[in-house]
């Protein structure tokens, strides 16, 4: 399942192409941030994956973290009125995809 949420989480980098393009234009600091996010999801999951015990239940729990920043920066940039709320659609669900299964591997 680690790699299958690894891979659904690529699939959410590349859903936020277009909100990043509009935020980089309108927000450069909150742009950055959910960039490091998205990949904190990646990273995090891959390395998480090659770790035992706790080690790996830790870094999922920090993918888990990071992925609910990514949808928190995504509805911070609505709120704002920088993102148009079906813009976010499609990566606001990988985002619930990937936190069940995190959820599932850490509990």
């Amino acid at each position: 399942m680690a790699l299958q949420a690894f891979e659904i989480s690529l699939e959410l980098i590349r859903s936020l192409e277009q909100p990043l393009a509009t935020l980089d234009r309108r927000d450069t600091d909150l742009a950055k941030q959910l960039r490091r996010a998205a990949a904190s999801v990646s990273l995090n999951l891959s390395e998480g994956n090659r770790r035992h015990g706790k080690d790996r239940i830790h870094l999922w729990r920090v993918a888990a973290g990071s992925a609910d920043e990514v949808a928190a920066s995504l509805r911070v940039a609505e709120a704002f009125g920088y993102l148009q709320a079906a813009s976010s659609v499609q990566s606001l669900a990988l985002c619930d995809r990937v936190l069940a299964m995190l959820w599932r591997l850490t509990h």
